[in-house]
């Protein structure tokens, strides 16, 4: 599916004064991919992503986007893509459909290409009908929305967002996925940097998590949930006088540990212990062991997360 990089990153450093911001950080992201980059707050992303968009300049090592050096070729680096930041860079003066003329006449579109692509991306992020109305009257989730279209209005072959979903209620921020990811369907190429784990799971082909400025991991996020644990195995024991009874019966089939919180009997395994749920479900009915609220919960990216960052800060 992706031949190509748009985005490669070699053995990057940032310095500030004593204080390493980044230390030696390389990946690369496929073209028509959407890679997400995660970290707790002080990780290094806002300075991976400034030196990335040629905001900042990195110390050592080497940042190519389309092929071009963000150092030695900047101005054809720049041209390579947008950038939408945690803060919106709308006019709040002008109407909606006025901010999109506005910069697609800065990329350069005649005025008849301008108006026609404003209107593909107002009706696209659901503002057709207050294109006309001042931004004073627009929600939060609105003036988002207009951020991100003011973004694509060049149709960057790149695109960085930086938390772009931040603070929306859950229906934007699905409009926002939506919006995303028919994007890059289009064929761009998207960085995305957030702190929902929820919403690079649902986008990120890839994602790499980094903490201290270091990298700690790349990968699919369905491998990673892997790494970190099995699948958890939970249910409430009605009568607590049976509760030990319950927790031998699992320790006998599972052959681990069984942990008991109140009334609670939880055991982890891994993609083979999920064999032995019918047997422990049979065992514990053939006992007379009621049981409730069974839950049977899949490996999270809050797992890798926690996992791989709590207890390095």
């Amino acid at each position: 599916m992706y031949d190509e990089n748009a985005i490669e990153v070699r053995n990057v450093q940032k310095k500030f004064a004593e204080k390493t911001a980044v230390q030696d950080i390389s990946f690369t992201v496929k073209k028509g991919e959407i890679f997400g980059l995660l970290g707790p707050n002080g990780a290094g992303k806002t300075t991976l992503l400034k030196m990335v968009t040629t905001l900042l300049h990195q110390d050592t090592g080497e940042i190519l986007l389309n092929g071009f050096n963000t150092v030695t070729e900047r101005r054809m680096a720049r041209q390579q893509f947008s950038v939408t930041g945690q803060t919106t860079a709308i006019d709040q003066d002008l109407s909606a459909r006025e901010n999109l003329l506005i910069f697609a006449r800065l990329n350069g579109l005649s005025r008849r290409v301008a108006q026609i692509r404003a209107a593909e991306l107002l009706t696209d992020f659901d503002l057709i009908n207050s294109a006309d109305q001042a931004l004073v009257t627009f929600s939060g989730g609105m003036r988002r929305r207009l951020d991100l279209a003011v973004s694509l209005i060049g149709s960057p072959s790149i695109l960085f967002l930086d938390e772009p979903t931040t603070g929306l209620d859950p229906r934007t921020r699905i409009q926002m996925w939506q919006a995303i990811q028919k994007l890059v369907a289009n064929g761009s190429t998207v960085l995305l940097t957030t702190q929902y784990l929820e919403e690079a799971d649902q986008l990120a082909d890839r994602i790499a998590l980094i903490d201290h400025g270091e990298m700690i991991v790349t990968g699919i996020p369905k491998e990673l949930k892997q790494k970190v644990g099995g699948t958890k195995l939970q249910f409430e024991v009605l009568d607590l006088q049976r509760l030990s009874q319950a927790r031998n019966i699992m320790e006998n089939i599972v052959k681990q540990h069984v942990s008991v919180d109140d009334q609670t009997l939880i055991v982890i395994f891994d993609s083979t212990g999920m064999q032995l749920v019918n047997s422990i479900l049979n065992q514990l009915q053939d006992s007379g062991i009621l049981i409730t609220n069974l839950r049977i919960v899949p490996p999270s990216l809050d797992d890798v997360f926690l996992k791989m960052t709590v207890g390095k800060n």
